[in-house]
């Protein structure tokens, strides 16, 4: 990564250098970062960062245009992992979050009636319902409409505030397409495997799935801008402990979700430039080809 030029120092100043503090983010002060931006040279955090054809830009610079006298539009700037940048970064993620809300007070205000028909279940009959139901039963929809029911208050509140601080972040790295569809191929990859594993009778609900898909492609962002990996891993593994200590927790769709949002990430942030496209949706494609595959093996043994 570039960085800001500066005369020659002898060991005694790079000494002194090194004691000092790291600068922090123009736009976020509580953030130390060792990258600036390569035309202002101001230090920006990974949120700020915005791919450029040598290291990276500020938002500021990237809306002042290309620098070169075309318009802004003549030169549109990337993020890190290709994306188109936008003026609200964190859009989809509000969206998300909007929906998942939205969807809650309608489990609210129609009961379990409306839960149990949305909700991720193999083959079982369902009393209120009346009849067998389940993905088995042809129902697949129960493996995407699951990512948006949760079973409670701290539930959701526990999801929609992870969803905020790793999602926003991680939309304005990837770009609004990229960041979609790791979002949905994690929150079905988790489903998958839900399915797979779990009783065919045990119901599940929730976006972790998905949100564990975004902390593994979080670690895997971090890695690849040499950043300290210790809060992300340190986060992960209390989540982790939580996912396996607590009886009602479905550890499938959390480590499902996080096994394809590694998978799914790396490819976002490490695909090189000129096959960029094809590798990024080449492997979300081949990540929801196994998710097809193990849905069909269930299928099968249970029916």
């Amino acid at each position: 990564m570039d960085q800001a030029p500066g005369n020659p120092q002898g060991p005694q100043d790079q000494g002194h250098q090194d004691a000092r503090a790291l600068p922090t983010c123009y736009r976020h002060p509580d953030r130390e970062t060792g990258v600036r931006c390569t035309r202002c040279e101001r230090p920006i955090c990974p949120e700020c960062m915005i791919s450029a054809s040598v290291g990276f830009q500020c938002p500021e610079c990237v809306r002042a245009g290309s620098g070169t006298g075309h318009a802004p539009s003549a030169s549109q700037p990337r993020t890190l992992a290709g994306g188109t940048v936008t003026a609200d970064p964190r859009l989809v993620t509000k969206i998300l979050i909007g929906l998942n809300l939205a969807v809650f007070l309608v489990q609210l205000s129609v009961g379990d009636r409306f839960t149990d028909r949305f909700d991720l279940i193999g083959r079982a009959y369902v009393p209120l319902l009346g009849s067998v139901e389940g993905v088995a039963e042809g129902q697949w929809y129960r493996m995407l409409t699951v990512m948006f029911l949760h079973g409670s208050y701290i539930h959701i509140l526990f999801n929609m505030l992870s969803l905020w601080w790793i999602g926003g972040p991680l939309e304005a790295a990837l770009g609004r397409a990229r960041y979609l569809a790791l979002y949905f191929v994690s929150g079905l990859a988790g489903s998958a495997l839900t399915y797979l594993v779990a009783a065919p009778n045990q119901p599940s609900l929730g976006a972790s799935g998905a949100i564990f898909g975004l902390f593994g492609a979080t670690a895997v962002l971090m890695r690849r801008l040499n950043y300290d990996m210790r809060p992300v891993i340190a986060l992960l593994v209390i989540n982790l402990i939580f996912t396996f200590g607590w009886s009602n927790i479905a550890w499938q769709a959390h480590i499902g979700g996080l096994v394809g949002g590694v998978v799914v990430g790396y490819a976002m942030v490490h695909a090189p430039r000129e096959r960029r496209d094809l590798i990024q949706y080449g492997v979300c494609a081949v990540v929801l080809a196994a998710v097809v595959v193990a849905t069909l093996v269930r299928t099968a043994q249970l029916t």
